[in-house]
């Protein structure tokens, strides 16, 4: 790597790597944000560490053209506070907005890619069988034949870097590790196994995305019952759907007008069934666009 932070070469190697302390973005995000890097970083464990690894992340994201329009959908973590109750029963909803592109959040997606595509290079150009993460014309898709990620700015992209928590990365380090010692990978070019991995993954992942919306979806209602929300602003997404504004939540209201994508409109809330795990709205009025603090935003397939 030059001194610029450009990356000049990359070499893979197999090591035991200790780990010197586990730090958690909740814990470290309000010392490292982007107010406090141009306000100054205040003194805390592996500071500069973290500035220098932020540095380079920011000339990666830009090798890869990505670019920062402010159109990005928001994110929002989750806190329940069991020791509270509500008319609902146990627990207190808070819902936080986590904006997308914060410092943090670019280091660590940053890395992830860079590991991601350069060990899905090496697979695909040592011949070896892989599993890739592709986008082409808007459609994601797990693929054995290594192909462009258009929404990420990468030729290829294998997931990796995580094999703890998804399959996928763990049958690529197999593969990795492999090649690396210069072995014969476990899985052969057209290897029935293969697919059958791949297949049996994106069945579990796309459970796990449907039970991780039910449960968005559930406490969304919960935080709606407890603020006693009547009104609220949202935007179309198509025929009769919509996007909550302030809420990871999508609604289907039947009185919306033939309306334009992303066109703003307010909500009346009507009925909310929790054991359905429904919300009943009625369309009330268009809200102009120039006043949106948000947008659709299309979901990025990083990490």
């Amino acid at each position: 790597m030059t001194p610029d932070l450009i990356v000049s070469g990359r070499e893979s190697r197999i090591e035991r790597v200790p780990v010197v302390a586990n730090l958690r973005h909740h814990d470290v995000e309000p010392l490292f944000n982007e107010r406090t890097l141009e306000s100054g970083l205040a003194d805390f464990p592996f500071r500069d560490e973290l500035h220098r690894l932020w540095q380079l992340a920011v000339v990666l994201e830009a090798g890869r053209g990505k670019q920062q329009s402010g159109q990005q959908r928001k994110e929002y973590s989750f806190v329940v506070d069991w020791s509270a109750t509500s008319e609902d029963g146990p627990g207190r909803i808070d819902i936080v907005e986590r904006p997308r592109g914060s410092p943090l959040d670019t280091l660590v997606a940053e890395l992830m890619i860079v590991a991601n595509a350069t060990w899905g290079a090496l697979l695909r150009d040592a011949g070896v069988a892989a599993l890739y993460r592709a986008q082409t014309v808007g459609k994601v898709r797990m693929t054995t034949a290594a192909a462009a990620h258009e929404g990420l700015g990468v030729d290829c992209y294998a997931w990796s870097s995580s094999p703890l928590r998804r399959y996928v990365d763990l049958v690529n380090q197999w593969q990795l590790i492999a090649h690396l010692r210069g072995q014969a990978p476990h899985f052969g070019a057209r290897s029935a196994e293969l697919l059958a991995a791949m297949r049996d993954f994106e069945v579990t992942y796309a459970a796990y995305a449907d039970f991780q919306r039910g449960m968005e979806n559930y406490w969304c209602l919960r935080w709606l019952r407890q603020q006693a929300v009547e009104r609220l602003p949202a935007r179309v997404l198509r025929e009769s759907l919509v996007r909550l504004e302030d809420l990871p939540l999508v609604l289907k209201v039947p009185s919306l007008p033939a309306v334009e994508r992303g066109t703003r409109v307010r909500l009346g809330i009507e009925r909310i069934d929790l054991l359905a795990a429904e919300c009943n709205a009625r369309y009330l009025e268009l809200l102009p666009l120039e006043d949106a603090n948000s947008a659709l935003g299309d979901d990025d397939d990083g990490e």
